[in-house]
């Protein structure tokens, strides 16, 4: 679209189904580049990504003619797909239904991605259900408690 210019960056948040600790180590980093080569073929700049054995964060320099539903429909098939052809886990892989969206300006980046990379770190103090919630309520994001992300499950 000639003279249409944009600077919209989300942060994506989901998790695998019924929130079992199934990324593992030995192929998280090779999951990430699958998901930023997805990312990329839909013309979105990845800006980060980052998650833990249950979850995921994504931050993306985002295009506005691709409905965020429609990314990450395209992001979860896709990769779920990909962990199930590459043979990494026994049984089919799944992740959970929905999803979190949150929008940042610009001036909010460098911290953004420094809290995505720091995944690690902050879930040895706060849960991923806490640091949802925490998400949901700093932005003002209305939500019913039957539908929040389910705890934690070790496979």
């Amino acid at each position: 679209m000639p003279n249409t210019y944009t600077q919209i960056y989300l942060q994506f948040v989901f998790a695998v189904e019924d929130r079992f600790c199934l990324i593992q180590k030995e192929w998280q980093d090779e999951l990430y580049k699958y998901i930023t080569g997805i990312v990329r073929n839909n013309r979105h700049k990845l800006l980060t990504i980052n998650g833990m054995p249950d979850h995921v964060h994504v931050f993306v320099g985002y295009k506005p003619y691709q409905s965020v539903s429609d990314l990450l429909q395209d992001i979860k098939e896709h990769s779920s797909k990909w962990i199930d052809n590459k043979g990494f886990l026994p049984a089919k892989f799944n992740w959970q239904e929905g999803y979190g969206a949150f929008s940042y300006s610009h001036s909010h980046i460098d911290r953004v991605i420094k809290y995505i990379n720091n995944q690690e770190c902050r879930h040895k103090k706060v849960s991923f259900i806490d640091e949802y919630i925490a998400l949901l309520k700093r932005f003002n994001v209305q939500y019913d408690d039957r539908y929040i992300f389910h705890e934690v499950k070790m496979e």
